[in-house]
């Protein structure tokens, strides 16, 4: 009998501890660090943006973490170079995947580098894309925060065509995806406003030229306007060879990657009739603005990286996916996709609301002043154009 109870208590005393271990494995897994890989330009023709990625991202998840991080879990931050070719972005994308178990990723980067890291990812992760882009991206378990052609193009053209009657333009940009696809939709736009193309040229990324004989054939061409889908050191260099020929007063430029990093390159002294259009700039007005850019100069100081909207968008991503996870309650591909639908998310200048995975949001088209960006107009709530299925 005193063999029998010991063993029935044994069993007792063992079903119970079977009972309680997968009470102890949630609480682990709950406070195991939720694991996001940030792509972004550490090297390369667009590192000029990457002090500002990083430093943005870093804040978003300061913030998040100092709240309870996601769905009670902290945010671990591993940063991936994004800056050389596709390949070797595909290469860390797998070694975080399997080595790091990363729970999601968000890219900051060209067009060709997201080609490549959707075909790697295939979905099994949620990847959110934050830089300005050519539209179409409807891969599984995709979410863009970018600004698209009919966010950023469309407002640009129509100041050009409608409002300071230019005809004909000239289309300068690298030979990527990014720059041909939405060359293609400067020239619908352009159709439409009774506008035609009379010049484009495409240069590798970071080829070691200064543009002389590209201004050189615009010079002949003498267009009203140059549309410019350069990126980093090479819109840089553009713009000031450009004004170095004496065209800027002439001549207006649209540039469709043109931030504050770009534009203090170019120089006050070459930014003349120099426009863009995106969904920020550090000039905007708000509170909620005012109150992200007191918290950035807080934590990063005198000496904190130039915001622009390359950064920014980094820390919108970083929002988005504390938002989209906790919505979803996890990181079931489907539940994130039908979750993704209608969610709203905060960014450096207020909330916006996503639809077909990308979100609709303010956009404010900008003229050069020296070195700054002064905002000429604001439109609220723009449309994405975007038709991407949720599920």
């Amino acid at each position: 009998m005193l063999k029998s109870t010991i063993t029935r208590r044994g069993v007792i005393a063992g079903g119970a501890a079977v009972l309680a271990a997968p009470v102890v494995l949630r609480h682990a897994r709950a406070a195991d660090p939720f694991k996001v890989g940030l792509f972004y330009a550490a090297s390369g023709p667009a590192a000029l943006f990457g002090p500002t990625q990083k430093a943005s991202a870093e804040l978003a998840v300061e913030q998040i973490n100092k709240a309870g991080g996601i769905m009670g879990r902290e945010i671990q931050l591993h940063l991936a170079d994004a800056g050389g070719p596709p390949a070797e972005s595909t290469k860390t994308a797998v070694r975080l995947m399997l080595n790091e178990k990363c729970n999601l990723f968000i890219g900051s980067h060209d067009s060709a580098t997201r080609e490549a890291l959707v075909a790697t990812i295939k979905g099994r992760i949620p990847y959110i894309y934050t830089p300005i882009y050519e539209g179409g991206e409807c891969a599984p378990n995709t979410y863009v925060l970018a600004d698209t052609p009919d966010q950023q193009v469309r407002p640009t053209i129509e100041l050009l065509t409608k409002e300071k009657g230019v005809k004909s333009v000239y289309l300068i940009g690298n030979d990527y995806v990014w720059p041909r696809k939405t060359n293609e939709r400067v020239k619908q736009y352009l159709a439409a406003g009774g506008g035609r193309v009379i010049g484009e040229e495409y240069v590798p990324l970071g080829a070691p030229n200064k543009f002389e004989e590209v201004v050189t054939r615009i010079k002949g061409a003498k267009p009203d306007a140059v549309v410019i889908t350069l990126v980093g050191a090479d819109n840089v260099n553009f713009n000031r060879t450009f004004a170095g020929f004496g065209l800027a007063k002439d001549i207006r430029r649209a540039s469709m990657l043109l931030e504050e990093n770009t534009l203090l390159g170019i120089g006050a002294e070459n930014s003349a009739e120099l426009y863009n259009c995106m969904s920020y700039f550090s000039t905007v007005p708000g509170a909620t603005h005012d109150a992200f850019k007191a918290a950035y100069k807080a934590k990063f100081g005198e000496k904190a990286p130039q915001l622009s909207i390359i950064g920014v968008d980094c820390y919108a991503g970083v929002l988005c996916a504390k938002a989209l996870v906790e919505k979803a309650k996890g990181t079931d591909a489907a539940a994130l996709m039908a979750a993704s639908d209608g969610l709203t998310f905060n960014t450096a200048t207020g909330p916006v609301t996503m639809r077909n995975r990308h979100p609709d949001k303010p956009m404010y088209l900008a003229q050069c002043e020296g070195a700054t960006f002064k905002v000429i107009k604001s439109y609220e709530d723009v449309k994405s154009g975007e038709t991407c299925k949720q599920a």
